[in-house]
Formats: C-alpha cells, structure tokens, sequence
C-alpha cells in the first residue's frame, strides 16, 4: 500500500486480502466465519446482528491485530473473537481514514469509524488486560451490496 505525506498523510492505493467472513445471530457474542456473506446497502452483513441503518454496519479488524493479542497470551483466538464481521490481511485497518471508500468484490463500503469504546464485559480485555478492538478495529457502512467471501480483494479506492 502507498502512502503519501508520512503518517498523517493519505493512501493512493492499497489492496489487501479477505481471510474471514463472520456473523452472529445476536449481539455480545464472538461471531462464526461463513462460506459467503451477502452485504446488504445500507444495512450491512444479512444475518446479523450488527446490521441496521447506522453507521457500523460492517466491522473489520485485521489478522495481524490479532496475532498481537495472541503474543500476549490469548495464542487460541480465532476470527470473529473479537466480533469483526469481516477479518482483513495486508491492510492497516485503523490508519485508513474516515470517509475512504473500497471494494469487496463487487460490493462498495465506506469507512465510517476508527476503533470504539471497549464494552465493559469484554472478556479479552479482562484476561490480558488490553484489547485492539477499541484502537484497531474499523466500521463501514454498505454503500453498494454484493457477495463476499475469504480470498476476495480488498481494494482501497482513491
């Protein structure tokens, strides 16, 4: 991925890789990969509990985050422990800016939030004592559906 005007600056193009695709039912629990995702515009991931016309229709946390939290002491953590919809590779997630667009297939999203407020339950956060979610975790919201499944390119756009 390039980046122009160092941290701070912006991205001309990145692709990274779908590794999982993940749901759940209801919310508060880890969610389950999936074969394929259907995302919805402007609703999110259909069957799940997340979806909704807001802002955080889609999460993404990416597998290198993870594996952060698996040198820490959690080595068993799979994707979608930490409620990710959609678990990334070869992107740094949370120094994409607000308001970027990109593609997933022939699906279109937006970047619309940088991390959230850890909920006071989270069980990662109180075994290790940290958790990324919080600071490297991202949400989207769906601006054109379509399938998705793992392998699937994930295109930043300019």
């Amino acid at each position: 991925m390039e980046k122009v005007g160092g941290k701070s600056g912006h991205y001309k193009r990145g692709v990274g890789e779908v590794i999982d695709v993940n749901i759940s039912r209801e919310k508060g629990v880890i969610k389950t990969p999936v074969e394929v995702g259907n995302l919805i515009e402007n609703f999110g991931l259909e069957g799940d509990a997340h979806g909704g016309n807001w802002h955080r229709q889609i999460s993404l946390l990416a597998v290198e985050s993870i594996d952060k939290m698996k040198a820490m002491g959690l080595p068993d953590l799979k994707d979608g422990d930490f409620a990710e919809n959609i678990t990334t590779k070869g992107l740094v997630l949370h120094e994409i800016p607000v308001g970027t667009k990109f593609k997933i297939g022939d699906s279109l999203l937006e970047v619309t939030q940088i991390g959230k407020k850890c909920h006071k339950g989270c069980a990662i956060k109180q075994k290790v004592g940290s958790c990324i979610m919080p600071t490297e975790g991202i949400f989207a919201k769906v601006l054109k559906g379509g399938l998705i499944k793992k392998g699937d390119k994930i295109e930043l756009l300019d």
